[in-house]
């Protein structure tokens, strides 16, 4: 298996994304995935500037894939993701129909991104068929959806494309054409003022009864736990996964990397670092699964 950095969920300043990457370029992921996900109006850094750090990251030793938008929704973003697919230097992850259109009409190889929703093999063929090479496994699937996959495209024929799974962090569970951190302040999605800006990790949401429960993230809603696959390193092994999907949050990411390549390496499940690996054992996201012996090292958020 091997590591990837998925593309970068939250609104950060541009000289915060900027320090990131170039810490980025010294770690030991294999893939890192680049570009604005969530949210079109977020333009701290253009496309230029997305290409730019991806011909360092390069020359650092890094594949560099560029992640289309989850929601398409306006001329100008279709404009945006046809000159992506024309850069003639970097995959692609389409998270979006119109990204997979566009790639399929330029004989651009891609990879579909989790919001691509693959429930079926019929629509791992269809997808296959249009040029994906690699696919991300949908949040709420685990274990059981993925070999069950496996064995439905088998009666296909042909090869199963790569597989790669959400190992680590907030699970990003639904997106809206509404911006919900605007309207938490009142604010219009087209009079936001960049309130995102301000929550470099979510606006936290509780219930009623004070529990932590999920994060806003602009037109993205996400889980408040974190997501941890480390400890069923083995499993996911015997799966069949190719890569392991960290996504990067602000504080504390080198340490996050550091101990899954050093499991890797080593062949080692780790103990438990963060919250919830449900999805993966088909129960509740939330549920955690499996021994309760805690990692020794230090993976605190600023938040916590």
């Amino acid at each position: 298996m091997k590591l990837s950095l998925g593309p970068l969920q939250y609104f950060w300043k541009r000289a915060d994304v900027l320090d990131f990457y170039q810490q980025a370029a010294d770690w030991p992921v294999d893939v890192i995935y680049l570009g604005e996900t969530v949210c079109s109006k977020r333009r701290e850094l253009r496309l230029p500037d997305w290409l730019s750090i991806a011909d360092n990251l390069t020359a650092a030793g890094h594949d560099v894939v560029l992640s289309s938008l989850v929601l398409v929704e306006a001329a100008s973003e279709l404009s945006t993701l046809r000159r992506m697919a024309d850069n003639g230097r970097f995959g692609m992850e389409a998270n979006d129909l119109s990204a997979v259109q566009v790639c399929l009409e330029r004989q651009v190889p891609f990879v579909g991104g989790p919001t691509l929703n693959i429930y079926n093999h019929e629509t791992l063929a269809l997808l296959q068929s249009c040029g994906m090479t690699r696919f991300v496994l949908t949040m709420d699937q685990g274990e059981t959806a993925l070999r069950a996959l496996r064995e439905a495209q088998a009666t296909l024929g042909g090869a199963f494309p790569e597989v790669e799974v959400m190992a680590w962090g907030r699970l990003p569970l639904a997106y809206s054409a509404r911006c919900f951190t605007a309207r938490a302040s009142n604010l219009g999605k087209d009079e936001c003022g960049f309130k995102c800006l301000e929550h470099p990790q979510g606006l936290a949401l509780a219930t009623r009864e004070g529990e932590s429960f999920i994060r806003l993230n602009g037109i993205q809603v996400q889980s408040e736990a974190r997501c941890d696959l480390a400890p069923d390193l083995e499993s996911l092994r015997q799966c069949g996964v190719d890569y392991l999907r960290l996504s990067p949050q602000p504080e504390g990411m080198a340490e996050v990397i550091e101990r899954f390549h050093d499991a890797l390496q080593s062949g080692c499940p780790p103990g438990r670092a963060g919250d919830c690996n449900g999805y993966w054992h088909g129960r509740p996201g939330m549920d955690w699964v499996g021994a309760a012996r805690e990692f020794s090292g230090d993976l605190q958020e600023t938040t916590r």
